[in-house]
């Protein structure tokens, strides 16, 4: 059995595919449909791209009759709707118009007045949800699947995977993974945890043979202003970066990467992880 490695862009970020196979014809028919599917979610989901469902999605924003929905979308919306409902609040998909105000290139703070006309439009308590029919009731109103998709598209490659009988691989989408199985000589997937405060460095190192593990932290985009950081990720309730004092990055280890990247997302916006040892979930957390 040989291994077969891919590494490629999507999704703005670096990703890699590693996997044993018997046949070279197999694992590259299989690489292709893997990195076909993330693409294909991509092109569905971006919020960069205008010809994308989530474009036409936000599109409909102050229309009455809004817009219905396939079902892949109606799971998604779903699993966002749980999330806000776990996360006080916090995991909110409509949350996304924020970024249009924050640039973390430019390195500047958008004015109160900004944030305030954004907050307008933010709240998933204002959408009408009732599959298959999505309404966004204010004008200018987004919704961004983010905190979501990357970690469905790891989840929805390793089903792929599974399906055609791969027992042993990894598919890592921008540092969110899933393993399928360890290596054919019993040994696990080494997976690499960055510093948040050292990146590149790595904090530690992680054994995996099966599950995923997704990560969600302060260093990935952010900027000082008088020694105070700024990061990407904004609190839907005040319109500004969280303040990561208590909680830098976690990593969350569970079965899906879905699942272990919302969580981790919640974490960070809740800034404590007391909730994760009540539910008994496993994590790295750096404070």
């Amino acid at each position: 059995m040989q291994r077969y490695e891919q590494q490629f862009k999507a999704m703005g970020s670096p990703c890699q595919i590693q996997l044993y196979a018997k046949k070279a014809t197999q694992a590259k028919n299989l690489i292709n449909q893997v990195i076909s599917e993330i693409n294909r979610l991509e092109k569905k989901y971006s919020r960069y791209l205008s010809t994308s469902f989530l474009t036409q999605i936000n599109q409909t924003a102050g229309q009455k009759a809004g817009i219905e929905v396939d079902s892949e979308t109606a799971s998604l919306l779903n699993y966002a709707d749980n999330c806000y409902q776990q996360s006080d609040q916090l995991f909110d998909i409509s949350a996304g118009v924020l970024n249009q105000i924050w640039d973390f290139k430019k390195a500047q703070l958008p004015s109160a007045e900004a944030i305030a006309t954004q907050l307008k439009k933010v709240g998933w308590d204002k959408i009408s949800w009732q599959a298959p029919k999505l309404i966004l009731p204010i004008p200018g109103m987004a919704l961004d699947f983010g905190g979501i998709v990357k970690e469905y598209a790891v989840d929805s490659a390793s089903r792929i995977c599974l399906a055609e009988g791969i027992k042993h691989g990894l598919i890592e989408l921008g540092g969110d993974l899933r393993a399928l199985g360890g290596h054919p000589n019993g040994k696990a997937w080494q997976v690499g945890i960055t510093h948040p405060r050292k990146a590149p460095k790595l904090l530690t190192h992680l054994q995996l043979f099966s599950g995923a593990i997704a990560t969600s932290g302060d260093y990935e985009r952010f900027f000082k202003i008088n020694d105070k950081r700024y990061c990407h990720i904004l609190n839907p309730k005040t319109g500004y970066p969280i303040d990561t004092q208590k909680l830098k990055a976690i990593s969350i280890i569970a079965d899906y990467c879905v699942i272990a990247g919302s969580l981790a997302s919640i974490t960070l916006l809740k800034q404590t992880s007391q909730w994760l040892d009540e539910a008994g979930v496993d994590y790295i957390g750096y404070q």
